[in-house]
């Protein structure tokens, strides 16, 4: 007999492709899949830490880097959720994303056997050891293991949260990596990574200006668009791959950056602004090549770090036409910060009562599954 549902507070955790913090919800989710944020904080990884996630980026890792940095991630996830914990008391649960370290969606073979893989750290045995609370945790896993590509995962809470509105709607998140889910009266969900969301415009503000991001957008409005610049970066064969796919830093590395300053302009302010100007036409032709043969798109919901960036916005009303109406999470009472961590916290609110929870038209997976793996106190 099936468990009855009721409503259960879950701290809810993850690191991104930017790997600046953790963020840590303490959100509500109710039988009817609605999520509420009652608190949220990010979490600043000591600089230490951060340094060597950034080495293991950059420059690969041993097994026992790797091993020990599980760990090491894991007592900070551990920490991060006790200091909610400090505050609103225990949670019924906890559920955490990781950290991604490695994400390999390609499907070659390797003695008759896909290699298509992924890999989040952060130990969830200790979380759970350190917190006293049950931990769900893996949540990519069980997708690749049906086949799919583990991403995106979001696009289940999008579907469950937007698709009451009755529109034709790109939920559109902008962290280090673009993605979409594509919600339509009349078509079925689906959803992929785009491209490149921050990740290239975090770095060249950092290389040329010494800052961590383009704050305001400020760096890219003082240039301007070398277009044969853009060209050549929108020629870049993932743009054109067919969806299902994603992508990460894996594809869009530090060297693929550097290798592609290479033709550059000149100007440091010219570079924010193109490379800004990048991750809106992406999306913008995403859209044209995979989305507008099957439906309209009449509102596109921006959220995560790119949602403060105006001159994305700028960039993304211009490439998609004024008939667009642009919107952020906030107009629909989702933060555009924690937005990942609320969907994350339902993703583990239906592993905890064994609900399939991934979308197979966004993931590419055989079938729906259950993802996330339970540590137990």
């Amino acid at each position: 007999m099936e468990e009855k549902r009721t409503s259960k507070k879950i701290i809810s955790m993850m690191s991104g492709t930017s790997c600046d913090s953790i963020d840590v919800g303490l959100c509500l989710v109710k039988p009817d899949y609605s999520c509420t944020l009652i608190d949220g904080y990010n979490y600043e990884y000591p600089n230490e830490i951060k340094d060597r996630i950034f080495n293991v980026f950059f420059n690969g890792a041993n097994v026992d880097e790797i091993c020990k940095l599980n760990f090491l991630i894991g007592e900070c996830f551990a920490d991060a959720a006790n200091k909610m914990i400090t505050l609103h008391g225990k949670p019924d649960f906890i559920s955490s994303h990781g950290q991604t370290v490695y994400h390999y969606p390609q499907n070659t073979i390797f003695a008759g056997i896909s290699e298509k893989s992924t890999l989040q750290i952060g130990e969830p045995s200790v979380i759970a050891q350190k917190t006293g609370c049950m931990t769900i945790a893996n949540f990519r896993t069980a997708d690749i293991a049906q086949g799919g590509n583990g991403a995106p995962l979001v696009c289940f809470a999008d579907e469950k949260w937007f698709k009451p509105l009755n529109k034709n709607i790109a939920v559109q998140n902008i962290g280090g990596i673009s993605n979409v889910t594509i919600i339509s009266k009349n078509y079925a969900t689906f959803g992929f990574d785009n491209g490149l969301g921050n990740i290239m415009i975090d770095y060249c503000a950092k290389k040329f200006f010494n800052k961590n991001y383009d704050k305001n957008g400020e760096l890219a409005l003082s240039g301007n668009v070398s277009e044969n610049w853009l060209n050549c970066l929108l020629a870049d064969e993932y743009y054109y791959a067919e969806p299902p796919k994603t992508t990460g830093r894996e594809y869009f590395s530090d060297k693929y950056i550097e290798n592609t300053l290479k033709s550059a302009p000149e100007n440091k302010f010219d570079i924010m602004a193109t490379v800004t100007a990048l991750t809106a036409k992406t999306i913008a032709q995403s859209y044209e090549r995979f989305v507008y043969p099957n439906t309209i798109i009449e509102e596109v919901i921006i959220g995560g770090g790119g949602a403060y960036n105006p001159a994305i916005k700028i960039f993304l009303q211009k490439y998609l036409g004024k008939n667009v109406i642009i919107k952020t999470h906030e107009d629909y009472g989702i933060s555009n910060n924690y937005k990942e961590v609320m969907a994350f916290a339902l993703l583990g609110y239906c592993t905890y009562y064994k609900i399939p929870n991934n979308v197979p038209n966004c993931t590419g997976s055989e079938k729906e599954v259950i993802m996330g793996q339970i540590s137990y106190p």
